[in-house]
């Protein structure tokens, strides 16, 4: 019988899931990422509404800054590091940033999981909140724009553009 999870575990656990896959809500965001080509991720079928590229790096974006949190040092994306702007719109740079957002959500989760219990309590550098709270809140942020990706997808179907599926589950 396995030990049951830490909870610096659980809280990694989470992140995985949220990202990957196995969530207990739906599809995961590189679940909903699989068949999106570059030309759907860069489009702007709703009107003021970030595309899906410029939500992908927005969620990488995040997880780098709790990275960066975790490590002691402040950090509040602002700006364009932020919300990162697309800078080369193709297939090959579209397949690089989610290979780089798997790169650093992988990074996240490695280190969430190796975090001693107490590390969790301590105080967020610059916040209110501790370490925990935090990391459950990255969670729910990438959950949330999945669903607003979920939705691109179903309006990029709708709109004909870039042959996305409108399947989502």
């Amino acid at each position: 019988m396995k030990p049951p999870m830490s909870q610096a575990e659980l809280v990694a656990d989470q992140l995985h899931r949220a990202f990957y896959g196995e969530a207990w809500h739906g599809p995961a965001l590189i679940e909903l990422l699989e068949d999106v080509s570059a030309v759907s991720a860069a489009a702007h079928p709703i009107k003021d509404v970030h595309s899906i590229w410029e939500l992908t790096l927005h969620i990488a974006a995040w997880d780098s800054a709790a990275l960066v949190r975790l490590s002691g040092r402040k950090c509040q994306p602002e700006g364009t590091a932020n919300f990162p702007p697309v800078a080369k719109s193709s297939e090959a740079a579209w397949r690089k940033t989610i290979a780089k957002t798997k790169r650093n959500h992988d990074k996240l989760v490695k280190t969430v999981a190796g975090l001693p219990e107490s590390r969790l309590q301590d105080r967020v550098p610059g916040k209110r909140y501790n370490f925990v709270h935090m990391l459950h809140g990255i969670a729910q942020h990438e959950l949330y724009h999945a669903g607003q990706i979920g939705i691109l997808k179903k309006a990029c179907a709708a709109a004909n553009i870039g042959g996305a599926s409108p399947t989502v589950r």
